[in-house]
């Protein structure tokens, strides 16, 4: 893969084309940034020439070098595009517009060269050599940071950014009912057009069309500002917090990742990021960005060749995110060859980075395996009360001893496991270093059998399922066995045609008096109620025949 004629890593990593819209992944050109409006574009305080486009900064630099420090402080002047939707699979700082936590998105500029309109003035990411030249994108380093934005004047002579030309021009600026109008939106794209917008503007910012007449006023939108009274409006912004912030961040793995290209998506920030590190097994080793796509980093497993993985993030300031929170995942099963999305989110565990009185569990092993469960090992941790089992980020058993048997598995199907720590008074440590371990086939004596769920009811808080068994060996059965686990808290509560039971999130049955023998080919059925998110269903369950 080449970003012009440079090359710029693996194969699969996406690409922004330096100076233009277009989003590639693999050598695949896909959709531009759509709906740009030169003529209905929000403009830079009075009639500009290029010299004095460096208003609130003492050098070009300073945006880069104090990380917008100006824009930071009591609201920056600029000029407002707007345009329709990010291009795809990603924008400009590496998430898909279905993945942000906000759909009222600007973009900013990746270069600041007023009057220097050609298509690539230095390469991307910027080199620290070309500082001078950096606008306010920073090379992603604001990506995922939220900007207030209020409306200013309204231009009523032509205001198309034209290269090289005034904005504004044969006309005045005036104010009018949507001044000071406001919304917060997240940054979550760049703009290298070759216009005046774009390159001769620092504060510029280019609005998500759809937010335009979400802008409120006196607790109201305005609803109207858009087509008839934009016409190249002034803003004025400033980066602040996520308002009112609450939950945790958001990892997703992106198109192609697998275990030899572990690229994740990391959204739903406090304060932006300036970094992640993953934890290697024995240190912190921080985790490259994909060019300049601000929010996408290539990480590495908890263990050589495994498929957990465990990270920290630093925000704008360089502070680590929740206090030094640590994040454990796992490849979901269906990235084993590539994660086939654009985005796959990715269930995670939480620890507190050690820096509490209890240690993570040390030496998780996988001891025993067979088609429908696993067995693990750990060493215990002073001061701890029990432990915590997670299989693919999902709790599914405790214990207070330090060994584990997770059951009702399906065979031949790899499954990564972490163990946490707690104690008494409620303390929870950071994960293990994951294990994977992979369960036998099936087959052999007692098997012969598979089995098919399906959903029959739901409502809110249950639902009913239905399991079919059918007999894939020569001869009759005498008996049979099913198994499975939930993966999020459901619960059985009444079955038929078989006997259920449950513990922990592991459930277990065997035919009743009737429905024991199956006949070669031929099929049984029995059904259940449970408490919880029919999503949990059951796919296969394991079963095998007596």
């Amino acid at each position: 893969m080449v970003r012009g004629d440079r090359a710029v890593g693996p194969v699969d990593v996406p690409v922004i084309g330096p100076g233009t819209r277009e989003v590639i992944v693999l050598t695949v050109p896909l959709a531009r940034r759509t709906g740009r409006r030169l003529l209905v574009t929000a403009v830079f305080g009075v009639l500009l020439l290029a010299s004095s486009f460096l208003y609130g900064l003492s050098s070009p630099a300073a945006a880069s070098a104090g990380r917008a420090a100006s824009a930071d402080s009591s609201g920056s002047i600029g000029n407002a595009t707007h345009f329709d939707s990010l291009g795809s699979p990603y924008g400009g700082c590496g998430v898909p517009q279905a993945a942000l936590e906000s759909q009222h998105f600007v973009a900013l500029n990746v270069w600041n060269t007023p009057g220097n309109y050609a298509g690539q003035p230095t390469p991307r990411p910027i080199p620290s050599g070309d500082a001078g030249s950096m606008g306010l994108f920073d090379n992603g380093h604001n990506c995922g940071r939220w900007v207030r934005v209020s409306i200013g004047d309204y231009c009523t002579g032509t205001n198309d950014g034209a290269a090289g030309q005034a904005f504004c021009r044969n006309g005045n600026w005036t104010s009018d009912k949507y001044n000071g109008a406001t919304l917060d939106m997240l940054v979550a794209d760049s703009c290298g057009d070759t216009n005046a917008w774009c390159r001769d503007d620092p504060y510029h910012l280019d609005l998500a069309t759809h937010s335009l007449n979400a802008f409120q006023l006196g607790g109201q939108p305005v609803a109207d500002m858009y087509p008839n009274r934009w016409n190249n409006r002034h803003i004025s912004w400033s980066f602040i917090p996520a308002p009112g912030y609450s939950g945790d961040i958001a990892i997703g793995f992106v198109q192609n990742a697998a275990t030899w290209w572990p690229t994740i998506d990391v959204t739903h920030l406090p304060n932006g990021i300036h970094g992640v590190e993953y934890y290697d097994g024995s240190a912190w080793t921080p985790a490259a960005m994909v060019t300049d796509l601000g929010q996408q980093y290539t990480i590495g497993p908890d263990a050589s060749g495994g498929s957990s993985y465990t990270i920290r993030v630093r925000d704008v300031d360089g502070k680590l995110v929740q206090g030094g929170r640590t994040y454990t995942f796992a490849l979901p099963r269906s990235c084993s060859s590539g994660c086939p999305q654009p985005y796959t989110g990715a269930s995670y565990t939480t620890g507190d980075n050690g820096s509490g009185s209890l240690d993570a569990p040390t030496n998780l092993t996988v001891t025993a395996t067979t088609a429908s469960s696993v067995s693990l090992s750990w060493t215990a941790s002073s001061g701890a009360s029990g432990y915590d089992v997670y299989r693919d980020g999902q709790p599914v058993g405790a214990t207070t001893g330090t060994s584990f048997t997770d059951s009702g598995l399906s065979a031949s199907t790899s499954y990564t496991y972490a163990v946490k720590a707690h104690d008494s008074s409620g303390g929870t440590s950071a994960a293990s270093v994951g294990v994977t371990a992979t369960t036998g086939p099936g087959g052999g004596t007692g098997a012969g059998c598979t089995a098919t769920t399906k959903l029959v009811n739901s409502w809110a808080g249950g639902f009913t399922a239905e399991v079919t068994l059918t007999n894939t060996t020569a001869s009759a059965s005498t008996g049979w066995r099913v198994g499975w686990s939930w993966p999020g808290g459901q619960k059985v509560t009444t079955a038929w045609s078989a006997r259920l039971t449950q513990s922990g999130s592991s459930v277990t049955g065997s035919n009743v008096e009737y429905n024991g023998a199956i006949p070669p080919s031929g099929r049984t059925t029995f059904g259940f109620n449970a408490t919880g998110n029919a999503s949990g269903l059951p796919g296969n369950p394991v079963c095998t025949l007596g």
